[in-house]
């Protein structure tokens, strides 16, 4: 058989438009051999889920593969190998992700929570029908880069901005928030942007995040040409929703690619993100490598080159103090799971509690 008929008979491959490609088959030829079926994971509810296949969708148990530990969790993006009968029929295996968007949960243990598994893209949902969040998406930011996906944030409700003057100012908060990343206002009440999105999600994966309220099931409805989402009145007082997603749902986009639709998030705690971190604030990573001191806080040390930058006005406050939380957030649950860590962050508090008294004490003596 000729390379085009073998390239022809693979693009027809029913799989092929939800992602598969020659690596997932490189990865999943063990399975094969065991006589397992590679589907896609489009929905994951309370220990089942939803598995598409060449043959079709199949419903499928996964205690088999997520026994205890919340990070080995079968979620939405996944390709994975599944039974192809049985009552109850089972998820054998999961493949090893290409990306995964992982948050911290909101309990007190410290796990982390995996959202999307083999995301290409991270749309940020943002509305400007409400006041701008800059710290809150910064910090949705920040966990884009660390999953490993290209972060993209969407204006939406682009409809609800006065002029374009105000627009084109709001467009540019969020692009100084935002280094590397689109910024792409868009009206889906009017069709206005949405084929600038719709290009950029057609290739891959892409997972759309936000708030309860920042128009996420809109616009995708928009990008999917009919109203496969519930959408619910926004309130009036402070722009938000209830949670019309319940349940991360994997779809395919008329125009190529696929979209996972995610529940408004309340809350978004890091998990173990220093490397997105440093990506969203990369303007300060690179003015810290002409400071003085290695371990420069960048408080009140000489030759501190991001202190100069704020002084200078080229470098906001905002941004330090905002850079400084997440910094601070990250370490706190990286020492929860780290007891190397979580000694080292106690030694540090102790010397700094030591210095300090040390220098209360020499305050009170020239005072004496």
């Amino acid at each position: 058989m000729s390379s085009s008929l073998l390239s022809s008979s693979a693009s027809s491959r029913p799989l092929t438009r939800y992602g598969w490609d020659a690596g997932w088959k490189s990865e999943f030829a063990p399975y094969q051999q065991q006589g397992l079926l590679p589907g896609r994971v489009i929905r994951v509810d309370r220990g089942q889920c939803d598995v598409v296949t060449d043959g079709g969708v199949l419903r499928a148990d996964t205690a088999f593969v997520t026994p205890h530990d919340p990070m080995r969790v079968v979620c939405t993006g996944d390709w994975v190998a599944v039974e192809p009968g049985g009552n109850p029929r089972y998820v054998r295996a999961y493949l090893p992700r290409r990306t995964a968007f992982v948050r911290s949960t909101s309990s007190k243990r410290s796990e982390g929570q995996i959202l999307a598994a083999n995301v290409d893209h991270a749309v940020v949902a943002v509305s400007l029908g409400v006041e701008l969040d800059l710290a809150r998406i910064e910090r949705f930011l920040a966990l884009a880069w660390e999953s490993g996906a290209q972060p993209v944030v969407v204006l939406t409700k682009a409809d609800l901005v006065p002029d374009e003057t105000t627009l084109s100012y709001l467009v540019q908060d969020v692009e100084t928030t935002a280094p590397g990343v689109p910024v792409l206002p868009v009206s889906a009440a009017h069709g206005e942007g949405l084929d600038v999105v719709a290009a950029v999600v057609s290739g891959g994966t892409s997972v759309l995040l936000g708030q309860s309220g920042a128009g996420k099931s809109t616009l995708a409805n928009a990008l999917l040409g009919e109203d496969a989402m519930a959408v619910q009145a926004t309130r009036d007082v402070d722009g938000k929703g209830r949670h019309t997603t319940t349940t991360r749902n994997l779809l395919l986009l008329p125009g190529g690619g696929v979209l996972i639709d995610t529940p408004g998030l309340r809350g978004v705690g890091l998990w173990d993100a220093e490397t997105g971190v440093g990506q969203v604030f990369a303007e300060i990573e690179e003015l810290a490598a002409d400071c003085r001191f290695h371990d420069c806080a960048h408080d009140a040390e000489p030759g501190c080159a991001v202190r100069a930058a704020i002084d200078s006005g080229e470098l906001p406050v905002r941004r330090l103090e905002s850079y400084r939380k997440l910094m601070r957030e990250n370490q706190r649950i990286v020492a929860k799971t780290d007891a190397r860590l979580r000694a080292e962050l106690r030694r540090d508090w102790k010397r700094k509690g030591a210095e300090g008294r040390a220098a209360m004490e020499a305050k009170r003596g020239r005072l004496r």
